[in-house]
């Protein structure tokens, strides 16, 4: 379809506002003869027939004849529109390529004293890995970790902290426990579970906690008072015994009200890894992990026994490209999981009492699913030397989340920022692969891989790290960060090396079973709509002018469709436009019934570009510089409208594939695989590339067109399963 040139005007947030909607309004009703009924600009992809050169000739590139772009300059590969050049590639090359065989290290080192049963033993380094509260060489040294901060007599329990503990503080973990000489001493008396409460100061007012005074009822055995510590959970859940409501198990720990918190997490005997996925050569090969079957063992010419031998080497088929997972110490990555405060932060999935998967809302949530992705997919490789990229697991979303919850997370020395408090931890990750491996010099760290999930980005990224590759939710190119909160004076994402990846989504069974996205166009009744905070103007708005870059703010002065606070409209308020701040009691249903979609910033990135595909809704962006899930691989003028604060506007529509954005890989694939029913049914219907699968492509398009790779990649032989042709194409 032939994009739709519209007229200039300059820079002036209020004009691309204004501009909206005459935009979605011209949108529909030129464009209405050729939107297809049933949305399926969303559906089954298009197929290209044609191989004939375009102009006529037989010179040039083999892949533009065989794989020409279409009207708007989109190559489609496996249902979803690329920009010409990377479409062309993955068309020609990436579907043919082929596995190679690979060496596989499996290595059998022995860590001081076994690690003294306080960590996990990484046999292909031989050192240890120390649970929360341990450290040194061998995990014997018991480190002191406070609950509370200094006591002084008006705050004897010290000033309040998410950590903060009347009771029996387990100081390996800073978590608050009823102790002993109570019937369960492992029990949490997190938060206000332990202290007593202030009466109410006026009539209809709550009762506050009273962050001084411990609530001598927690440790009671008289069942006529709300007890904790003592109540047997059979007969609370008969409710034949009172007990707090307060209280209940925020850790992470069994399901239920009165659960017990479980000890550390430990593999099994010649297991390691952060999840315990990789073998040593102790373990049975037939229990090796999928990522490492099947394997051909190769054992040393003198063939000593098993228990004496330092490695051997697996011969694994795998496709290129391979990834090669740092195994960092636990403070990156397992500490900050394994010592928070509620079981639902950093997580996007816990388990519950029948060993079910319970997803999380997690809005940080992609963090873990990539690293379960990675960690479990078939690109994983544990032979550096063969890797073509090195993934450093920095758990920076957990680390913002958890800061200033315990006393030895404290930001000060940090000048009291999340994000500089982060950089640090980016920092001292980076000073640790400089130090024990050889690979960051080879190329300056370009081969290397970050995730920065939060709503900067990259922004806190350490200068060291620049030149690797940032995955994102936050594309921000913009140099001076005009109307955003964000500091400095360097662009966040680089399109050329960087990718802004999509959101986690809370896998919803029923939306996948009622296939919302495919809803036909006369179930859209509404032409635009957007839900959000809209900023001061409205009860509960951001007072910030920097909020949203200021576009949300307009937007509802122009378009509102509910009251502002002075009870009034926009001043182009429509009935088939919806812009509120009102929570939706069905907001993917409301999403599925609307024709066009608002795509704007929030403090930083915002989920509403996954909302608008996932549902079937035409994305509307408006945010300058900022680039959006795939933006800089995909082609958006095929299916999404962006309005520019100045320039041309363009309206292009064509079909993306929904699974792109679903993170269905590492823990949604187990799902698959341990549950018949529900969700794991669902699943299994999805055939189509989700996000890791989108990401493995762009990465192995990179490979062969990265221009700064020729040096490295010539100095290396190397099988990748390609045609001569495809191989190095940028080198």
């Amino acid at each position: 379809m032939s994009a739709l040139r519209l007229w200039k005007c300059s820079y002036y947030p209020v004009t691309s506002i204004a501009f909206l909607l005459v935009f979605v309004v011209v949108a529909h009703l030129v464009l209405s003869p050729y939107l297809p009924l049933s949305l399926d600009y969303l559906g089954p992809s298009r197929i290209q027939t044609s191989c004939l050169p375009i102009n006529g000739s037989t010179g040039g590139n083999n892949t533009d004849y065989m794989f020409p772009a279409d009207i708007i300059q989109a190559v489609f590969y496996r249902g979803a529109p690329w920009k010409a050049e990377i479409g062309r590639w993955l068309s020609g090359c990436d579907s043919v390529s082929k596995s190679v065989d690979i060496n596989e290290n499996i290595g059998s080192k022995a860590c001081k004293d076994g690690c003294n049963g306080q960590g996990i033993c990484n046999q292909e380094l031989g050192e240890c890995r120390c649970f929360h509260g341990f450290a040194g060489d061998g995990c014997s040294k018991k480190l002191q970790l406070e609950c509370n901060l200094p006591a002084s007599p008006d705050e004897p329990y010290g000033p309040w902290i998410v950590s903060i503990c009347p009771a029996s503080c387990d100081k390996s973990r800073a978590m608050c426990f009823c102790g002993e000489g109570t019937a369960y001493p492992n029990r949490p008396v997190a938060e206000g579970c332990g202290f007593g409460k202030n009466p109410p100061s006026g009539p209809g007012q709550p009762e506050l906690t009273d962050w001084t005074k411990k609530d001598p009822n927690v440790f009671t055995t008289n069942i006529s008072e709300p007890g904790w510590c003592n109540v047997d959970p059979k007969e609370a859940y008969a409710s034949r015994v009172n007990f707090k409501r307060e209280c209940d198990c925020k850790y992470d720990c069994l399901w239920g009200t009165s659960a017990n918190f479980q000890p550390h997490a430990a593999c099994d005997s010649g297991w390691y890894g952060i999840d315990c996925s990789i073998p040593s050569v102790q373990s049975p090969m037939n229990e090796w992990p999928r990522w490492l079957r099947p394997a051909a063992a190769i054992l040393p010419d003198s063939s000593p026994e098993i228990s004496r031998l330092v490695s051997i080497k697996a011969i694994v088929s795998k496709r290129r490209p391979l990834i090669y997972v740092y195994d960092l110490p636990p403070e990156f990555n397992s500490h900050l999981l394994e010592g928070r405060h509620f079981k639902f932060q950093c997580v996007n999935r816990i388990y519950s009492d029948q060993n079910r998967t319970v997803w999380t809302e997690q809005l940080y949530g992609s963090q873990i699913a990539l690293y379960e992705s990675i960690l479990a997919g078939p690109h994983r490789t544990m032979n550096a030397e063969e890797a073509d990229y090195f993934y450093v697991p920095v758990l920076d979303a957990c680390l913002i989340t958890r800061a200033d919850d315990a006393p030895h997370l404290r930001m000060e020395g940090h000048m009291g920022l999340r994000s500089y408090f982060t950089l640090n931890l980016y920092k001292r990750a980076y000073d640790h692969i400089v130090e024990r491996y050889p690979y960051w010099n080879r190329s300056s760290g370009r081969d290397h891989i970050w995730l920065f999930s939060w709503d900067e980005g990259a922004c806190y990224a350490p200068k060291e790290i620049w030149n690797s590759m940032m995955l994102v939710h936050w594309g921000n190119t913009n140099s001076k960060h005009n109307h955003s909160t964000t500091k400095g004076n360097h662009p966040c994402f680089d399109p050329r090396k960087d990718l802004v990846l999509p959101a986690w989504k809370r896998p919803d069974a029923g939306a996948l079973e009622r296939k919302l996205w495919a809803r036909p166009r006369q179930e859209r009744t509404t032409l635009f709509y957007f839900n959000g905070n809209l900023g001061p103007a409205y009860e509960y708005g951001r007072p910030e002018s920097t909020y949203s870059m200021g576009i949300r703010q307009k937007l509802g002065e122009e378009f509102g469709s509910t009251p502002n606070k002075e009870g009034k409209l926009g001043r182009q308020h429509a009935p088939d436009v919806v812009v509120t701040p009102s929570r939706a009691s069905d907001y993917y249903k409301e999403l599925s019934s609307s024709v066009f979609c608002g795509v704007f910033p929030g403090d930083g990135w915002s989920g509403r570009m996954e909302d608008s595909i996932l549902q079937g809704c035409i994305p509307v962006v408006i945010q300058d510089g900022i680039f959006l899930p795939y933006e800089n691989v995909l082609n958006y003028e095929s299916f999404a409208v962006r309005i520019n604060d100045a320039g041309e506007r363009e309206i292009g529509l064509a079909e993306v594939y929904v699974p792109r954005f679903h993170h269905a890989g590492g823990g949604a694939a187990e799902e698959v695989i341990r549950r018949r029913g529900g969700l794991g049914v669902e699943f299994s219907k999805l055939e189509e590339d989700d996000v890791f699968a989108t990401l493995i492509q762009v990465l192995h398009y990179k490979l062969h067109n990265d221009p700064w790779r020729r040096h490295l990649n010539s100095a290396t032989k190397r099988e990748y399963g390609l045609p001569e042709g495809c191989v190095g194409r940028g080198w």
